[in-house]
């Protein structure tokens, strides 16, 4: 593995039984990259992110993490990791330095100041003999957060991180993992159900539906993909779809709510598009290209809305 990649996953999957969770899947990660990773509740997003934490063990393939391979190897790569995975293992009824405390004693990691740090990266300083049990879900959220930082890690895993956080708090987090990336290059992957969100945080993605990784790019590169699609208004959208599906095999758009229909690969075919309708007896309102937001995107690929 070049010593700019962080991790390599080669054809890792899983399978539990006869349920497939994760297909063969190929994904990197560079040095630096903040790696969002898109897909909806069921995709497969949280059994890749157990994988390369640890937590489970594939069922094929080969990972790589800092060019270690080996079980051991992996062992010890992992001690450079910070990882939320689902919901942390705190103590109901210990106080947020007293469960830090714990797990810094149990993880062997220096320094008591280690947790007075983490407390202040996440904003917890002032949470004094509130016990874990009486956390607001943000709170949980930023104490494992702070979990993940204490053992100065180089690689950060995290599994919806901003969830349960108020707006304020969003944008907290988000300011925090930027910085940890810029000042201390540390590299990031990223599950996020709030695509808009991500849009402020990944350098890179990676697209995820039933298991299989559908599309990898750059953020620049979805900028570039983002650019337009074509929003049409017509007397019947059912009509107007089953005609065009009929005439363009490999079309891929979505009936919007407001009945307008959203078509994400035909950019340069306007004028086919409408001759296709006007010529077939559709009422055609309006037909005008625009741009696409995360969201968007990730219909074009899938086909359909995610709900995650």
């Amino acid at each position: 593995m070049p010593k700019n990649k962080i991790m390599a996953a080669k054809s890792l999957s899983k399978t539990y039984g006869s349920l497939t969770a994760l297909f063969p899947t190929t994904l990197s990660i560079t040095k630096g990259e903040i790696l969002g990773l898109v897909g909806k509740n069921g995709a497969g997003k949280t059994t890749l992110l157990k994988l390369i934490t640890g937590q489970s063990l594939p069922t094929g393939g080969e990972l790589e993490l800092f060019s270690a391979a080996t079980p051991e190897g992996l062992r010890q790569a992992r001690q450079r990791m910070g990882a939320i995975v689902e919901t942390p293992a705190f103590y109901r009824d210990m106080t947020a330095r007293q469960n830090l405390e714990y797990y810094r004693i149990q993880r062997g990691i220096p320094g008591k100041g280690t947790v007075e740090a983490a407390l202040h990266e996440v904003g917890l300083t002032d949470t004094g003999c509130k016990k874990f049990k009486d956390f607001s879900l943000g709170m949980k959220q930023r104490l494992g957060l702070a979990l993940a930082l204490m053992n100065h890690p180089d690689f950060l895993v995290l599994d919806e991180p901003i969830n349960g956080l108020d707006p304020l708090g969003i944008v907290e987090i988000r300011e925090m993992l930027l910085k940890l990336n810029r000042e201390k290059q540390i590299t990031m992957l990223i599950s996020c159900h709030m695509l808009a969100e991500m849009q402020n945080l990944a350098t890179a993605y990676a697209f995820i539906d039933r298991g299989k990784i559908v599309k990898t790019m750059t953020a620049q590169q979805l900028k570039e993909n983002c650019n337009q699609f074509l929003r049409l208004v017509v007397d019947s959208e059912t009509r107007a779809a089953a005609l065009l599906e009929k005439h363009f095999q490999d079309i891929r758009y979505s009936v919007q709510p407001d009945k307008s229909i959203h078509i994400y690969n035909l950019h340069g075919k306007a004028d086919e598009v409408a001759r296709v309708l006007l010529g077939n007896d559709i009422r055609l309102f309006s037909l005008e290209p625009r741009g696409m937001n995360l969201e968007d995107y990730f219909v074009s690929l899938v086909g359909r809305e995610t709900d995650d």
